[in-house]
């Protein structure tokens, strides 16, 4: 892998002279939003961007990739974002930042020791502190988007704080190569916690506004799977929408209509996006998530595709991780995904 350095991105033609706020001296805000410091800074925002840098295992590596390279995902994103140097989407003759007013809130305070040292403790700070900044965005009224790489930093601490605040039912779209639904974390193997393999499992288990009939599974494939863990969820009413069907049935334009599942009834919808669902369908390889590459993986039309008509319908928390490590184009994937679904969302408002 050879992601280019900070410098070299910076001094090329896209951004030479501009300038953009900095949370860190290699680190801008995502594309040159203001850089909100606290939470009084959240108010009158519409979109909070949430970096959330946590990694699970013992190991130095994750699926076989040095763990490294896994944890500058919100970062790089920030990175190649800064590269645009507008918000016109021309694809919409749509000016994202005359209709919608956007800061990144920086990383959420996890503890660096977390990444490396899978302890209970250590998992529910990463957690807590992930779970403070989404509340806040929730609080102003303004859409969180966490920008992660595993669980539960990257998923479950999002979905939390919405499901605590939703008095109503809350339904699900998730895109994944994995259902994540063992009963127990296999890591810790610790019931309190919402890893990897299981958090999707243990959000169902633990909230009782969310019903299966409201879940809009898409993405998953292939001999990965518990079959009884995945017909229990079949047999509650989950909507299951495995690459296959999607290719050989449906094609993306029929799959937008499937959403409709996870809006009836309730009042929120929580959008999550591990990016391991495009497998290196993109136009890069999927050797970009080791071990987690699967083939009949999305591709990046159909994610975007998809991003846009969630926006249309609208969503009120949002976390894209498992972002690729080290490819520039996977990061800026990342970016068109967050800006197709704000414009998706302004446009329906229109």
């Amino acid at each position: 892998m050879s992601y280019p350095e900070w410098n070299e991105i910076r001094s090329s033609l896209l951004t030479n002279g501009r300038n953009f706020p900095l949370i860190d001296e290699d680190m801008p805000t995502f594309m040159g939003r203001p850089h909100a410091v606290s939470q009084k800074d959240l108010e009158g925002v519409d979109v909070v961007i949430i970096g959330s840098p946590y990694s699970t295992s013992w190991t130095g590596d994750y699926a076989g990739i040095d763990k490294t390279e896994w944890l500058q995902g919100p970062k790089r994103v920030r990175q190649q974002s800064i590269r645009y140097p507008t918000s016109y989407l021309q694809e919409f003759d749509l000016d994202i930042f005359d209709h919608l007013k956007i800061v990144d809130y920086g990383d959420a305070d996890i503890p660096p020791e977390s990444s490396c040292k899978q302890t209970v403790p250590l998992i529910l700070r990463a957690q807590a502190a992930v779970e403070e900044k989404v509340s806040h965005a929730l609080e102003a009224g303004a859409l969180p988007i966490v920008l992660g790489l595993n669980s539960p930093c990257g998923s479950y601490a999002v979905a939390k704080p919405l499901l605590e605040r939703t008095p109503g039912n809350v339904g699900v779209i998730s895109f994944d190569t994995h259902w994540d639904v063992e009963t127990i974390d296999t890591v810790t193997m610790d019931t309190r916690i919402a890893g990897g393999s299981s958090w999707k499992y243990k959000m169902y288990e633990w909230h009782k506004n969310l019903h299966p009939a409201n879940l809009v599974e898409i993405g998953e494939r292939g001999m990965l799977e518990n079959k009884d863990v995945i017909r229990k969820f079949l047999r509650e009413g989950a909507h299951f929408y495995p690459m296959w069907k999607v290719r050989s049935e449906l094609g993306v334009e029929g799959l937008c209509k499937e959403f409709s599942y996870a809006y009836d009834g309730t009042d929120a919808v929580y959008v999550h996006y591990d990016l391991d669902v495009l497998g290196g369908a993109g136009p890069f390889d999927g050797d970009h998530w080791g071990e987690l590459a699967e083939p009949i993986g999305m591709t990046d039309y159909e994610v975007l595709r998809t991003a846009y008509e969630i926006g249309k319908r609208g969503l009120n928390a949002l976390t894209l991780m498992c972002i690729p490590a080290g490819s520039a184009v996977g990061y800026r994937i990342v970016t068109y995904i967050i800006m197709y679904l704000l414009a998706g969302k302004i446009l329906a408002k229109l």
